[in-house]
């Protein structure tokens, strides 16, 4: 974790004339201003792909955007209260109401695209011959841009020529289309194989299941990506919808001590590592501010245990 001043330092000593690595100082910044402010030190979580981008620790979601869920007005109002807020990473998918998160998406960054870290997923179903291609090429003109920062396979199921994936990913990406690739829901199997194909050791995250209430990827696939140096994007990182976790009593007491909401608590666990990326979904502006918390909230040893006593890790 880092302080503003040491994120700046960082960035010079990097290099980077990234994007999102600016805005997210910036915006911290500028959320911390209107907050009044913490102290200058306070801790700007983030973390930094293999290819050396650095991004926020905690994301945006949109797996429910665009479908009528909520009005569109106020689920773009969420988005940009949250990309306000530091939270510019924004993960979205071709399936999400087959394109319209997309469409909603391309409303929230238009006129503001160097801000934002955007993500997308083809389906497996889209893969054969010039699938991929042509899945990235409506994910981009839905979203309306002309690259996408970090491209996925959505899941493996159906897909077994993983060398000919990677070079589509590959592709687009020495053609300027997407930024970065990488995969969701694989196992450390997958993983496994992934790597042995050429160029699959470019693979920048795997994006899974993770949370309070669902652990089971702490047994293999996360010491698999530690290990690997690809860090985890974590989406359902409240529990998903209809989950429990949020009305926990440990989260609850652990917020009221901290003057913040259980939420929060619960997405500084999911990040507290530094190796893991949350991408909450939220169509509401105050519950995305109750979510930002977790961005400068750093959870005590004696919090943690709390945390595992409730919610034990695999094999305990």
């Amino acid at each position: 974790m880092l302080s503003r001043r040491d994120l700046n330092r960082y960035g010079a000593a990097l290099g980077l004339a990234l994007p999102t690595f600016g805005t997210l100082s910036a915006a911290l910044s500028n959320a911390w201003a209107q907050a009044g402010g913490p102290p200058s030190d306070a801790p700007a979580r983030t973390v930094k792909f293999p290819n050396g981008t650095v991004v926020p620790a905690l994301g945006q979601g949109s797996a429910r955007s665009g479908q009528g869920r909520r009005p569109p007005a106020e689920e773009e109002e969420a988005l940009r209260t949250g990309i306000s807020l530091g939270m510019t990473l924004i993960d979205t998918a071709e399936l999400y109401g087959s394109g319209s998160a997309e469409k909603l998406i391309g409303h929230v960054i238009a006129g503001q695209r160097d801000r934002v870290f955007v993500v997308s997923k083809v389906w497996p179903s889209h893969v054969a011959g010039d699938g991929i291609s042509r899945a990235c090429a409506a994910s981009l003109a839905r979203l309306g841009t002309d690259y996408l920062d970090l491209y996925l396979l959505h899941w493996p199921n159906g897909v077994s020529d993983f060398a000919a994936v990677v070079k589509a990913f590959e592709s687009l990406r020495s053609a300027g289309k997407i930024r970065a690739w990488g995969v969701s829901n694989f196992s450390v199997a997958q993983m496994e194989r992934l790597f042995r194909v050429p160029n699959g050791d470019r693979c920048a995250t795997n994006q899974v299941p993770y949370s309070l209430a669902d652990r089971a990827v702490e047994r293999d696939v996360l010491p698999w990506c530690d290990r690997h140096n690809v860090p985890a994007m974590a989406y359902s990182p409240l529990g998903g919808p209809g989950a429990d976790l949020l009305r926990d009593p440990t989260l609850a007491a652990i917020g009221a001590a901290r003057g913040c909401s259980g939420a929060a608590v619960a997405l500084a666990w999911a990040i507290r590592s530094g190796k893991v990326i949350a991408i909450p979904e939220s169509g509401s502006a105050a519950h995305v501010r109750e979510n930002a918390v977790a961005l400068s909230l750093t959870l005590t040893p004696k919090e943690l245990a709390k945390l595992d006593a409730a919610h034990a890790p695999p094999g305990r």
